[in-house]
């Protein structure tokens, strides 16, 4: 047992930091949340810290829960995401109504339950760690409550939410009656043997079921009203760290307990990245508003590191966590430039229009927004080129090159809504200016996370091929 605890000390950090901060809220009232805050960042900065110690890496709990190297990768990411969702918080909710202590809170909890999603080795840790994410997450789509954008949000992914837990849990069920064992080795020994009826459907359900974790086609309604409704700092976390959770989920689904039944899924896979690509670069065209259009953005770059998985082997794997760690920059990045939408009076301003003539009034912020765009369209030599070609890469390697032909043309669809907003900035007649960027904290996290994405990334491509490469091996 004391090994077990040891080998989960991230979420053990975790769990005692986000009680004790409870305790504090409650006793403390609103007039906390800066410390609280403050103190949520630290306990998501010593769990990435403890995460990536190799002395914390082993099974836990008789195998219900693995800590290696592809745990790792996601936790670092998502912990890093969860961060940038609270510090960025604060300023957005200022205006609103006041940022509330249990927001960083809320956030803490869900990072507990997607640092257990990606090291679950058993059906039932993987059902545990996603509800304990999603309803945190449901709470956070409707935080502002008196807004009644937000309100709806939250009531729709809450129900649409319980559909897919539903569809997953009978899958899990389906899975354990005809394998007699919820654990992905057992579950992968009794595929190896051929997938009867049973497994089969048990198989598709549990696919389907965590589709809809990563928005992907055809399980993606939800993300578009959500991502809209949803306040924006809320919206930024829930288009990256679950994202990278749910995606590393299903990576460990398919090649640690689907792995003999590889034929199966990878149909499956292939088409779901085949109609989110398609979907997510045609729905976005006539997108007004800037957060539905980066929601049909992120079913797009599902599909994409989808394509990876498709491959089945681990330059495939080592390709989608490469195009994982990439997106949540972009991404990341993309929000913040959103936050700065704001009008004299200090309100969010959504609608693609008020970008126009935005170099002229903000050179700055226009030239990060279009780093941004051109990175997500893969666009060389901006380095979100690179994490495409390296998923199409891995498709070609293993002969799927008409997918990777597919792919690389639904790329140029979502290239077009990208250069869109790019041209809306430099060549419309100017529209009312944005109220001045008023936070520091702000303006250097946009400036790092442009300077990440520019053509200097790729000075980081060694070591991130060597973590997506180590990751991808403790899955084979």
């Amino acid at each position: 047992m004391g090994d077990s605890i040891f080998f989960t000390l991230p979420e053990v950090i975790l769990s005692v930091s986000g009680l004790l901060l409870l305790l504090a809220a409650a006793w403390g009232g609103d007039s906390r949340t800066s410390l609280i805050s403050i103190a949520s960042v630290a306990a998501l900065a010593a769990a990435a810290v403890t995460a990536v110690n190799p002395a914390t890496q082993g099974e836990a709990f008789h195998g219900l829960y693995v800590s290696d190297a592809f745990s790792t990768f996601a936790k670092v990411l998502i912990y890093g995401a969860a961060a940038v969702a609270i510090i960025i918080a604060p300023r957005f909710f200022a205006r609103e109504a006041g940022l509330r202590a249990e927001y960083p809170i809320l956030i803490l909890f869900s990072a507990i339950g997607m640092g257990m999603m990606v090291s679950a080795a058993d059906l039932l840790t993987l059902y545990v760690g996603l509800e304990l994410q999603s309803l945190a997450a449901y709470v956070l789509a409707s935080f502002m409550r008196r807004d009644q954008r937000s309100a709806e949000a939250g009531l729709k992914y809450f129900v649409l939410g319980a559909l897919a837990s539903g569809i997953l849990l009978y899958g899990i069920s389906l899975l354990y009656g005809f394998t007699g064992t919820t654990l992905f080795s057992g579950v992968a020994a009794a595929a190896g043997d051929g997938l009867s009826m049973g497994e089969l459907f048990g198989l598709v359900f549990v696919l389907a079921g965590l589709a809809f974790k990563i928005s992907a086609v055809p399980f993606h309604m939800w993300t578009p009203d959500v991502y809209e409704g949803a306040p924006t700092p809320v919206t930024a976390f829930f288009a990256s760290a679950p994202k990278v959770a749910a995606m590393g989920l299903l990576v460990r689904v398919s090649v640690e307990a689907l792995g003999p039944a590889s034929t199966s899924w990878q149909q499956i896979v292939i088409f779901s990245a085949l109609a989110s690509t398609i979907l997510g670069g045609v729905a976005a065209i006539g997108q007004t508003n800037i957060k539905r259009l980066l929601a049909y953005s992120s079913i797009n770059n599902v599909g994409f590191a989808l394509f990876g998985l498709a491959a089945g082997n681990a330059e495939g794997v080592s390709a989608t966590m490469t195009y994982m760690a990439v997106y949540v920059v972009m991404t990341l990045g993309s929000f913040l430039c959103v936050l700065q939408m704001r009008d004299e009076s200090g309100r969010s301003v959504e609608t693609i229009t008020s970008l126009s003539g935005l170099s002229r009034k903000r050179p700055a912020l226009a030239a990060a927004f279009a780093v941004f765009m051109f990175s997500l369209a893969g666009i060389p030599p901006l380095f979100g080129f690179w994490p495409k070609f390296l998923v199409f890469d891995a498709l070609v390697g293993i002969g799927l090159w008409p997918l990777a032909m597919v792919g690389i043309a639904t790329s140029v669809i979502g290239a077009y809504y990208y250069l869109k907003i790019v041209k809306t900035m430099y060549f419309d007649e100017p529209a009312p200016a944005y109220a001045p960027m008023e936070s520091k904290v702000e303006s250097g996290l946009i400036a790092l996370s442009a300077l990440a994405v520019s053509p200097l990334g790729y000075l980081a491509i060694p070591f991130l091929a060597a973590t997506s490469a180590a990751a991808a091996k403790a899955l084979f």
